[in-house]
């Protein structure tokens, strides 16, 4: 008999807070008219605190859909933005989708789960491009709900790094070496930020540290083209002494690549071989602008300017 009544009394809970949730749902249901003038609003409908007191024992569920909410709400803006841009998104364009709801969708996915590490992490790559105080807001509120999880301060090192305030990220760098699990890079990166913060080596170190410790796919393709904007540059200083060295020898600029071809053989240049032409790290080939001048990524390029 006291089994059956403890059976029922879990029934009862199960089927309550089955319903809490439905009504959650309606209610989200009768507050949105339209995804596209939801979207348009300026501020979300429910904050943390309160999502987090209708939710009750649901939290980790209303979490889940928060953080779909954001997927969703950064797709469709990405969609939006092909449509009027035949089909072209490059990261460098995420300050243009006015996602002026993404910081508040991710604070309160992370309010009703403050262990929802991916969220801290999504907002790491997407709002320094948005809403760079509030990324730094979200991973400092992160941190003090994880405070052994050194890959945030990893996160919130690079958006400092981002914003020139190197001191600043060496110090968050060198906070979270001390924790369990830190590799021994987390260290030598604090030493190399008071040093050569700046160079285009340690943006290429911070880049691929970062990729190397993310299973994010946007955060992967985000080191995946600032790498080859890196490897782009360096290609056009090369060429660009080749073209200095050309036009003191024989006063005037090459009128084709094959004429700067022997200044810049060796040099660890793409080489298209059926016309002696470099090409980028995307695989379109460089264009002399400036009447062979200067060098220039080509117009079908994927590297990042």
């Amino acid at each position: 008999m006291r089994n059956m009544k403890r059976e029922a009394a879990l029934i009862l809970m199960l089927v309550a807070g089955l319903a809490v949730s439905a009504s959650l749902s309606r209610w989200l249901d009768t507050h949105r008219t339209d995804q596209a003038k939801q979207f348009a609003e300026s501020r979300l409908y429910l904050s943390g605190p309160a999502a987090k007191r209708l939710t009750l024992a649901f939290n980790g569920l209303a979490a889940d859909w928060y953080w779909m909410r954001s997927l969703q709400y950064v797709g469709r803006k990405i969609v939006s933005h092909q449509d009027t841009h035949n089909g072209e998104f490059g990261l460098s364009d995420l300050s243009s989708l006015d996602l002026r709801l993404l910081s508040s969708l991710l604070d309160v996915a992370t309010t009703l789960d403050p262990q929802f590490i991916p969220v801290y992490e999504y907002g790491a790559v997407i709002l320094p491009e948005v809403e760079p105080d509030q990324a730094i807001t979200l991973l400092n509120k992160g941190i003090a709900a994880n405070p052994s999880s050194w890959r945030l301060y990893q996160h919130l090192g690079y958006i400092y790094w981002q914003r020139r305030e190197y001191a600043q990220a060496s110090e968050i760098y060198a906070a979270g070496a001390k924790l369990p699990g830190a590799p021994p890079w987390m260290t030598a990166m604090s030493a190399r930020l008071k040093g050569d913060a700046g160079s285009r080596d340690a943006a290429r170190e911070m880049y691929q540290r970062l990729g190397e410790t993310s299973d994010d796919k946007t955060v992967k393709e985000m080191v995946v083209a600032h790498l080859m904007r890196l490897d782009s540059l360096d290609e056009r200083e090369v060429i660009t002494r080749a073209l200095n060295e050309f036009r003191m020898r024989f006063d005037r600029c090459p009128i084709s690549w094959r004429e700067l071809a022997p200044l810049v053989r060796g040099a660890g240049l793409r080489i298209d071989p059926a016309n002696a032409t470099p090409v980028d790290p995307s695989g379109v080939p460089y264009r002399l602008i400036n009447d062979g001048c200067s060098v220039d990524l080509g117009e079908a390029s994927k590297v990042a300017r």
